[in-house]
C-alpha cells in the first residue's frame, strides 16, 4: 500500500477539496454490485520470497481498461478481491518493485475462485544484465500501522541533515532547537534501525542536526505503536531507516554537497554483496555554518513599576561531522543470517554568540543601562555503537526468531567561556566590574541493549508474536562553572558545580496475538515493563531512586472495505519517562538572564490513546484521513518563571491532565503525467490542566497545520518542486505560540546518462521560519522572536555506481 507524500502549504483547503470530490466521484470508476466471483493469490519479493505486505492490487476490463476494483496484500502477501463476471488483466505494484500485468483472466462461474497463484515483483534497481541503484523511490508508502517516507523524492531534502527531513515529514514539526514533535506531542521516542542509537541518544531531536540526510533511506512514523514495540513515547515513534542494500554485485551512490551559509559536505552509500557475504559502508562528512538571530522583549511588574528588558542575539556554530557506519551480513543458509555492523561519529563544533541586553524603567524612552555578553564554546563529541544481530527463518512463511544486542559508549566535551561588560545609557563603561567566566561539562552515556522477539504463524492468516528486552544505561554529568577573580584566580560560583548521575534499568516482556476471519483483521497484545531509575548529585549527596512497574495493553482492527476502502481502529497505552536532560538539575549558562534546566523531581505520563484511519484509492490518487484522542496524566510541559531581578528560569513541570483530539488527512493527485501534488492537513484541540501547580496554568487551544508539494517535469529528466508550510497559532498554559509560514524552492536534472543528478533547492525562501512566542505570569510578559537557521541554498551531485553483472534470477536464495 503506497502512498507518496512529503508537506502542505496554505493551499491545503483547496487540496483536500481536491481529494474529497476524486473520493465522491471514485465510486462511478467500478462495476455495479451483482454476482461476484473471487481472485485470489499472493505477492512476494522475487530475490528473497519475502511476502510483500499492502502491495497494491488493481483489477482492470480486458476490453476498455476500466478500474473494476482493487485492494491490498496482508502481512502474509495474500489478497482476495470480489468482481463480476468478465474478461480481465490485473495490475500489481508495491513501492520500488517493478509493476506487474498479468496475462487475461476470466471470471466466470466454473472458473472460480480464480487463483493467480504466487506471483514475484522485481525490485526496480535489478535489471537483467546489470544492477542499477536508483536515485529516486515513491516519497510515502502507507499502513495501515505506519507512515514510510521515502528521503529520494523530495528535491529539497538534498545537502539537509536529518532535521531538515524530519521537518518535511506530515505530522512532524522541529523547533528551532531541534526538538521534535509529532502530532503536537514533543513526547516522541526516536529510534535507528528499530533501536535506540547513539546518533541520537546523549542529545535527544538536537541530534538529529549532526546526522546528514544522504544516510537516511527512509523514515517511519508509528502513531499508534502496538505492544512489539517499547512503550516509551507518547506521541508515537519516529524510526530513522539508514542505507543498506542487499543485492548482488557492487553498487553503491555518492554525494558532494555546498551550499550557502556555508554547507560543504560528502557522503559515500556503498554495498557490496557476494554469495553469502554482504558488505556494506556509509560515510558522511560536512562542515556547517549554521546563523542565529533572536530577539526577546520582556516586562517585569514590581513594586507598582514596570521594568523592561529588550534583547538581541546573533549566533553562530560552525561544525564539522563524520559519520561512518560499516557492517557484514553473513547469510549462513538461505534461513539464517548473522549481521555485525560499527557506527563511529565525532562531531567538533564551535559556538559564537553575542548577546545585547537594553533595560528600561517604565517605558522604552527610559533607557538605564546596556549590557553586553558573548558566548566562546568549542565542543567535541565522540561517539561509538557496535551491534550484533541474528535472523533465523523457518520453513512456514512468517515464522521467525531475531536477536540484537548492541552497546553504545557516548561522550561530550564542552568548554565554553563568557565575557559580559555593562555600559551606561550613552555608552560609556560603567562602574560594574567586567566578568570573565568559564564552564566546563563532561557527559558520559554508556548502554547495553538486548531484545528477542518470535513470530509464529498459525491456522491460515494467526500469528502469535513475543519478546522480551532489557536495557541498562548509565549517563554522567561532571559541571562547573567559575568567575574569573581581580587576582586572575578563578573561584567556582555557587550550586553551579557538582557531578550528576543517571542510572537506568528498564525491562520489558510483550505478547501478540493477531488472526483475520473473511475482511476483519484483528491483534490484541500486551506489554510489561519494569523501570527503575536513580538520579544522583555527587558533591551534595541527593539520591533520588525510583522504580515502577507498568502494563501496556493495545489493539488494533481493520476492515477491508469494498471498492478500495480500508477501516482501522487502534489503541494503545504509552509513557514517557523523564530522561536525563528532563532531570539533570544544571542550568545553561549562555545567557545570563533566562536558564533552562531539568527537574530531579519530575515524574513519568501516561498516555491512552485511541485513533480511528481510513484510507481510499482513486484512479488519480489516494486519500487517508484519521481520527484520534489522547487523554495524558502528568503531562509534561516546560514552565517559565521570573524573579524579581528579571532573571528567568523555564524547566520541565508535571501538569495534572491534556485531553487532545485531532483530525488528519493526507493525500495524493496527479492530475497529469507531468503535475503530482502531495498534501496534509491537521486539525486538532489540546485542553491542558495545570491547576495542580497554579490555577492559571490553563488553556484550550485550536490549531491546524498543513503542507503541500507541488512537482512538476518540465522537461525530459527535470523537475521542479515547490513545498509550503504553515503552522496556526496555538495556545499554551502560560501563552501562546505565533504561526510559521515558509517556502522551499527546488529543482534537479538527471546527467551523465540518467546515472547522476543535480539538485538545486532554496530552503525558506523568504526567511521566514521564525519560531515567535508569548508567555504571561503573574509578574511578567514575555515575547520571544527566534530563527536557528537563516534561508539555505544547496547544491548536491549524487552519482549512482553502475556495474554489469550476469542475470539476476528471480530467486537469489539458491546462489549460495
Amino acid at each position: 500500500m503506497s502512498l507518496k507524500t512529503t508537506t502542505s502549504t496554505r493551499v491545503s483547503f483547496a487540496f483536500v477539496f481536491l481529494l474529497i470530490c476524486a473520493l465522491l466521484t471514485g465510486s462511478t470508476l467500478y462495476a455495479q454490485p451483482g454476482n461476484k466471483f473471487k481472485l485470489i493469490g499472493k505477492v512476494l519479493d522475487a530475490q528473497t520470497n519475502a511476502p510483500l505486505a499492502y502491495a497494491n492490487i488493481r483489477l482492470f476490463t480486458s476490453a476498455d481498461n476500466k478500474l473494476v476494483t482493487g485492494g491490498i496484500t496482508s502481512e502474509t502477501g495474500e489478497f482476495a478481491l470480489d468482481a463480476p463476471a468478465g474478461s480481465y488483466y490485473a495490475l500489481l505494484d508495491f513501492m520500488g518493485y517493478k509493476a506487474h500485468k498479468t496475462e487475461a483472466i476470466t471470471l466466470a462461474r466454473g472458473s472460480a475462485p480464480f487463483n493467480l497463484g504466487t506471483v514475484k515483483l522485481t525490485s526496480t534497481a535489478n535489471t537483467l544484465e546489470e544492477v542499477v541503484v536508483q536515485a529516486e523511490k515513491s516519497s510515502m508508502e502507507l499502513a495501515l500501522d505506519k507512515r514510510i517516507f521515502n528521503v529520494g523524492k523530495d528535491l529539497s531534502n538534498a545537502g539537509g541533515t536529518a532535521a531538515d527531513i524530519l521537518r518535511n515529514v506530515p505530522s512532524v514539526a522541529v523547533d528551532v532547537e531541534g526538538n521534535v514533535s509529532l502530532r503536537g506531542s514533543n513526547s516522541v521516542r526516536i529510534l535507528i534501525d528499530g533501536r535506540p542509537s547513539g546518533l541520537v541518544s546523549l542529545k535527544g531531536g538536537s541530534g538529529l542536526q549532526q546526522l546528514q540526510g544522504s544516510m537516511i533511506e527512509r523514515i517511519e512514523v508509528i502513531t499508534n505503536p502496538s505492544a512489539r514495540y517499547e512503550a516509551e513515547g507518547m506521541g508515537g515513534i519516529i524510526n530513522i531507516i539508514l542505507k543498506k542494500d542487499q543485492k548482488q554485485g557492487f553498487n553503491g551512490s555518492f554525494d558532494i554537497i555546498t551550499g550557502n551559509p556555508a554547507n560543504f559536505g560528502a557522503a559515500a552509500n556503498v554495498n557490496y554483496r557476494r554469495r553469502n557475504l554482504n558488505f556494506f559502508v556509509n560515510y558522511t562528512a560536512s562542515y556547517r555554518n549554521t546563523p542565529g538571530r533572536s530577539d526577546l522583549y520582556q516586562e517585569l511588574y514590581r513594586n507598582d513599576s514596570t521594568f523592561i528588558t529588550r534583547q538581541n542575539s546573533t549566533s553562530r556554530l560552525t561544525g564539522q561531522n563524520n559519520n561512518a557506519r560499516a557492517g557484514i551480513d553473513y547469510y549462513i543458509n538461505p534461513k539464517n543470517v548473522l549481521t555485525g555492523s560499527y557506527t563511529w561519529r565525532i562531531s567538533k563544533g564551535k559556538r559564537y554568540s553575542d548577546i545585547r541586553y537594553r533595560d528600561y524603567v517604565s517605558n522604552t524612552n527610559n533607557l538605564v543601562g546596556i549590557t553586553l555578553r558573548t558566548q566562546d564554546e568549542t565542543e567535541t563529541e565522540p561517539n561509538s555503537e557496535y551491534v550484533v544481530s541474528y535472523k533465523r527463518t523457518f520453513t512456514r512463511q512468517g515464522h521467525e526468531l531475531t536477536a540484537d544486542v548492541r552497546y553504545l559508549d557516548n561522550w561530550e566535551s564542552s568548554d565554553q567561556y563568557f565575557t559580559q561588560k555593562t555600559l551606561n545609557p550613552d555608552g560609556s563603561p560603567s562602574k560594574i566590574p567586567a566578568l570573565l567566566q568559564r564552564s566546563l561539562n563532561d557527559e558520559t552515556e554508556k548502554q547495553f541493549l538486548f531484545q528477542v522477539d518470535y513470530v509464529q504463524p498459525f491456522a491460515k492468516d494467526g500469528k502469535f508474536e513475543a519478546g522480551l528486552r532489557s536495557s541498562s544505561r548509565d549517563m554522567t554529568n561532571d559541571y562547573t562553572v567559575r568567575e574569573q577573580t581581580q587576582d586572575g584566580g578563578w573561584r567556582p560560583l555557587p550550586g553551579l558545580t557538582n557531578d550528576f548521575l543517571y542510572e537506568e534499568n528498564i525491562h520489558a516482556l510483550y505478547g501478540i496475538i493477531g488472526n483475520k476471519t473473511h475482511k476483519l483483521s484483528y491483534q490484541a497484545g500486551l506489554r510489561a515493563e519494569w523501570t527503575g531509575v536513580t538520579t544522583t548529585l555527587r558533591q551534595t549527596k541527593e539520591v533520588n531512586p525510583r522504580s515502577y512497574a507498568n502494563l501496556f495493553p493495545s489493539a488494533h482492527v481493520t476492515y477491508n472495505l469494498p471498492r478500495q476502502h480500508a477501516l482501522q481502529l487502534s489503541y494503545s497505552r504509552r509513557i514517557r519517562r523523564p530522561q536525563y536532560n528532563d532531570l539533570s538539575p544544571f542550568m545553561t549558562f549562555s545567557d545570563s538572564r533566562n536558564f533552562f534546566s531539568g527537574n530531579p523531581d519530575l515524574n513519568p505520563e501516561f498516555t491512552n490513546a485511541f485513533e480511528v484511519g481510513h484510507i481510499k484509492y482513486v484512479e488519480k490518487g489516494s486519500i487517508s484521513s484519521s481520527l484520534y484522542y489522547r487523554h495524558t496524566n502528568g503531562k509534561i510541559i516546560r514552565i517559565r518563571r521570573v524573579d524579581d531581578q528579571g532573571n528567568a528560569n523555564t524547566r520541565p513541570e508535571n501538569l495534572a491532565t491534556e485531553d487532545s483530539y485531532g483530525a488528519e488527512f493526507t493525500g495524493s493527485l496527479a492530475p497529469y503525467k507531468w503535475w503530482k501534488l502531495d498534501g496534509s492537513f491537521n486539525f486538532f484541540r489540546a485542553v491542558t490542566n495545570g491547576g495542580n501547580l497554579d490555577a492559571r496554568f490553563q488553556s484550550d487551544t485550536y490549531s491546524w497545520f498543513t503542507r503541500m508539494t507541488s512537482r512538476f517535469t518540465v522537461w525530459k529528466n527535470a523537475d521542479f518542486q515547490l513545498r509550503g508550510n504553515y503552522e496556526a497559532p496555538r495556545q499554551t498554559p502560560q501563552g501562546f505560540a505565533k504561526a510559521i509560514a515558509t517556502l522551499d524552492l527546488a529543482f534537479s536534472k538527471d546527467v551523465l546518462n540518467n546515472n547522476a543528478t543535480i539538485t538545486l533547492n532554496v530552503l525558506d525562501v523568504f526567511n521566514s521560519r521564525r519560531f515567535r512566542s508569548i508567555t504571561e505570569g503573574g509578574n511578567f510578559y514575555t515575547e520571544t522572536n527566534s530563527q536557528g537557521r537563516l534561508r539555505q541554498i544547496n547544491l548536491t551531485f549524487n552519482y549512482r555506481l553502475r556495474q554489469a553483472k550476469k542475470k539476476v534470477r528471480e530467486n537469489s536464495e539458491g546462489e549460495f
